[in-house]
């Protein structure tokens, strides 16, 4: 591929800056009409758009690798494309609450929005204290990111305990009747992926949608009956019954194979023949 070749062959020590404009180049190269096209049809609402496919930019980000300063320096130029990359190319343990904060107040889109919750930022240890200070807020995108960012942890944390799903279940029915487009489908998002993670989530998630679903205001009354449609669905139902997988147990070792028997020493008239056949004939 083209773009490989090329960003393969560029200096890696060039400074943010000026390594910015080389994958701004990158990406104008990607640019395609179909995807430029597609932005509006999603619904994508991004004022500094080239009109890169999802696919091609992380096939980038994986030749960029992981660079702090470069997602920094992505992120300020302003481009769509470039703040998709830096959900990529940002590393998770050097996100600062001030930096979460900024970066949310960009949120224009709900693609950038999501991506960098789903792929970057539910890996930070922040998150939940962003998940909290983003329900309230005014701006759309950024309480969109508090529920998206909540939705993305629940699935991907494995190890996180009920209690802090519990309490995000509470920000959900507080948020449940903003009726703003972008908001309500993320409050959706979270209740349904919390819901998903084990059978008592999914009972105290049921019960929740139950109550939003009698609710007066048709917003919290969308959201109750969506997501009891799915979460009371036999597929959800299924997957919650099955076991957790456990790890295979290790193969039992082969037994060491016995060793050969010493090889018993020969007699005397065996020695003299064998000495005889391993002797050089004389010449003649």
């Amino acid at each position: 591929m083209k773009t490989t070749k090329t960003l393969r062959t560029r200096p890696t020590a060039q400074p943010p800056p000026q390594r910015v404009q080389t994958v701004l180049a990158e990406l104008a190269k990607l640019s395609t009409k179909k995807d430029r096209d597609n932005l509006a049809r999603f619904g994508i609402t991004a004022t500094k758009a080239l009109g890169v496919s999802m696919a091609n930019i992380q096939r980038l980000a994986k030749q960029l690798g992981k660079n702090q300063q470069l997602a920094l320096a992505l992120w300020d130029s302003g481009c769509y494309e470039a703040r998709l990359l830096t959900s990529f190319v940002a590393e998770a343990e050097q996100l600062t609450p001030a930096l979460m904060d900024k970066w949310a107040r960009g949120f224009d889109n709900w693609a950038v929005c999501d991506t960098l919750c789903f792929f970057l930022l539910d890996r930070s240890p922040h998150a939940w204290s962003k998940i909290r200070k983003w329900s309230t807020a005014r701006e759309e995108f950024v309480k969109r990111g508090a529920f998206a960012l909540m939705a993305s942890v629940a699935g991907h944390d494995k190890q996180a305990g009920d209690a802090l799903f519990l309490e995000g279940l509470a920000l959900v029915e507080r948020a449940a009747t903003d009726e703003r487009n972008f908001v309500k489908k993320s409050v959706s998002w979270a209740l349904r992926r919390i819901g998903r993670r084990n059978s008592a989530l999914n009972a105290a998630a049921v019960a929740l949608s139950t109550r939003l679903a009698a609710s007066q205001d048709a917003t919290a009354r969308w959201l109750g009956r969506s997501s009891l449609k799915e979460l009371t669905s036999a597929l959800v139902l299924r997957s919650l019954a099955k076991p957790a997988k456990s790890a295979k147990p290790a193969k039992p070792a082969k037994p060491a194979k016995p060793a050969k028997p010493a090889q018993k020493p020969l007699a005397k008239k065996a020695l003299v023949k064998a000495a005889k056949r391993a002797a050089p004939r004389a010449k003649r």
